[in-house]
C-alpha cells in the first residue's frame, strides 16, 4: 500500500511546519500550556487559510535536543496539539518529535489521529549535536506493527542535516536510499546540511530517479528556487521560508505563504 498517496490527494504537496513552542520541562518553556496550544493552533489555520496541503508539528524550540527519552511532560502535550490542529484542519498532519524520539511521535500520532511521523536515524548511525543516533528501523516498525499503527507513514530521513556522516563516509546517499527503502521506509527525506539550506539537486534525482518510493525535500525551499526543485521531487516540507525574514523561529508570513502556493499550484 502506497501510504503517501492514501495522505495526500495532491500531487507534489507542500507540508507546512508548525514550530511548537517550548514544552513544560525545557529551557525556554514560558509557563502557559494554553498559550502553547493557542499558537500551534493559530500556526496551522494560517496555514490552511494560505493553501498548503498538509502540515507537520515539531517541538523545535525545545533546545537543547533530547535523543530519544523525552518525557511523558512533552508527549502528553504535544498529543494534544496534534489532536487539536487534525480537528481544526482537517488536513494531513505529521509530527516529529526532536531528535529521534520516534517511538513518542509514532504514539502521539496514533493517539492524535494523524497521518505520518518524520523519523531520524532510521538507517544507519550519525553523530548529530544531540550525540550519536542509531538506526531504528527494526524496532520502530515492530511498535508500529504492535499499537496498530500500520496506517501512519513514517517518513524517513537520509544523510540528516545537522550531522556528521564520517562513520558512513562511504556510503552514498544512494545506497542510504536504498537502504531505507529497503528497510520499509514509507518516503525519503533529503535536506540540505542545515536548516535552512537547500539540498543538493543532484543527489534528489539520483535518489528520484532510483527509489521507487516518494522523495520529499526537507530544507531550503524558497520561492526562488521552488521550479527547479519541484519537478525532482514528490513533496516539500517547509519551515524557515514561511516565517518573517525566513527564520524558523520567527512569526509566520499569511502572505508570504499564499504566494508560494499560488506559485506551486501554477507548477503543478
Amino acid at each position: 500500500m502506497n501510504k503517501f498517496k492514501t495522505i495526500f490527494k495532491k500531487s507534489k504537496p507542500v507540508i507546512g511546519m508548525v514550530h511548537v513552542r517550548a514544552l513544560p520541562g525545557t529551557p525556554k518553556y514560558k509557563g502557559s500550556v494554553k498559550g502553547v496550544i493557542s499558537q500551534a493552533v493559530e500556526e496551522a489555520l494560517i496555514y490552511q487559510k494560505a493553501g498548503v496541503d498538509g502540515l507537520a508539528i515539531e517541538n523545535m524550540h525545545d533546545v537543547p535536543y533530547l535523543k530519544n527519552k523525552v518525557g511523558p511532560e512533552v508527549i502528553s502535550l504535544m498529543a494534544i496539539i496534534g489532536y487539536e490542529i487534525k480537528k481544526r484542519t482537517q488536513l494531513p498532519c505529521g509530527i516529529q518529535i526532536l531528535s529521534s524520539a520516534n517511538e513518542a511521535a509514532l504514539a502521539v500520532a496514533q493517539s492524535a489521529g494523524m497521518d505520518f511521523i518524520r523519523a531520524e536515524g532510521f538507517v544507519f548511525g550519525h553523530l548529530a549535536d544531540e550525540g550519536y543516533i542509531d538506526s531504528c528501523a527494526g524496532s520502530l516498525l515492530r511498535y508500529r506493527k504492535n499499537i496498530g499503527a500500520e496506517h501512519i507513514a513514517v517518513f524517513t530521513d537520509i544523510k540528516k542535516k545537522h550531522s556528521s556522516h564520517a562513520l558512513t563516509a562511504d556510503i552514498s546517499i544512494l545506497e542510504t536510499a536504498q537502504a531505507a527503502e529497503y528497510f520499509l521506509s514509507d518516503g525519503l527525506i533529503v535536506t540540505g546540511s542545515s536548516t535552512g539550506q537547500a539540498a543538493d539537486l543532484e543527489e534528489i534525482q539520483l535518489v528520484k530517479e532510483n527509489a521507487s518510493i516518494p522523495v520529499l525535500i526537507g530544507s531550503g525551499i524558497k520561492l526562488e528556487n521552488v521550479k527547479t526543485y519541484l519537478p525532482s521531487c514528490d513533496a516539500l516540507i517547509v519551515g524557515s521560508y514561511f516565517k518573517k525574514n525566513n527564520y524558523w523561529a520567527n512569526e509566520l508570513d499569511a502572505e508570504k505563504i499564499a504566494h508560494f502556493m499560488n506559485e506551486v499550484k501554477s507548477l503543478r
